[in-house]
């Protein structure tokens, strides 16, 4: 699986929360920064070809939908975080947020919880 860019993982977010869509329906989602058409359907034609969504053509337009899961890509984007970032380590991705993002007590105890009950 290849890493999305910022304009196609904003796309993708998009996707998998409509399930399918045509093009229009997607720019419809944009609140702000708003892409002009072509650029939501040359961003699709990248997306495609990469084999993270396919299309049913209706009519004369084209319908989009997903071939990866959300689930499937936030494992593959966190485990790459993980390796460049953490050297692999959850301990190191926890220990930055508890240093860094000042993570309290009860944030780490939720996660502590959190491992323990996926024992």
């Amino acid at each position: 699986m290849k890493e999305l860019t910022k304009a196609e993982e904003r796309i993708m977010q998009m996707l998998w929360k409509l399930e399918k869509a045509f093009t229009r329906e997607i720019l419809d989602e944009f609140k702000e920064d708003k892409p002009s058409y072509t650029t939501v359907a040359t961003v699709l034609g990248v997306l495609e070809q990469k084999g993270f969504v396919a299309h049913n053509v209706l009519g004369n337009s084209k319908q989009y939908y997903p071939l990866i899961t959300k689930d499937k890509y936030s494992d593959f984007a966190m485990s790459n975080v993980l390796g460049k970032y953490f050297e692999g380590s959850l301990s190191q991705l926890v220990s930055f947020f508890a240093e860094k993002k000042k993570l309290d007590l009860n944030e780490l105890n939720e996660i502590i919880d959190i491992l323990e009950s996926k024992k």
